[in-house]
């Protein structure tokens, strides 16, 4: 699913216009976003964690050619899927469907 597909299903599921969704949708983003920026914690019970995390600059390896090189310090985004979020997709059709 894109972000189309996405702005698509939320206007239809919510009864909204599309113009509606998409506002909606890019309002959530945006709003997780500059709160994982700012060094929050974004929370969803039962769907979701965001949160940022500081990794140092470390020395790693090129796997083509096996040569050392230097990874510069950066911040990363985790996610963390929710319980619930996570007991939905973890089901037998999609295991087969996977596999």
């Amino acid at each position: 699913m894109n972000k189309t597909e996405l702005i698509n299903a939320i206007s239809e599921q919510a009864g909204i216009t599309k113009e509606s969704a998409k506002s909606a949708l890019e309002a959530t983003i945006g709003s997780i976003q500059g709160a994982v920026q700012a060094g929050d914690k974004v929370s969803i019970p039962g769907f979701a964690t965001w949160s940022a995390s500081y990794r140092p600059a470390r020395d790693g390896r090129n796997p083509s050619t096996g040569k050392t090189i230097k990874i510069e310090d950066r911040v990363a985004v985790k996610f963390k899927a929710g319980k619930t979020f996570a007991d939905a997709v973890n089901n037998d059709k999609l295991k087969k469907q996977l596999k």
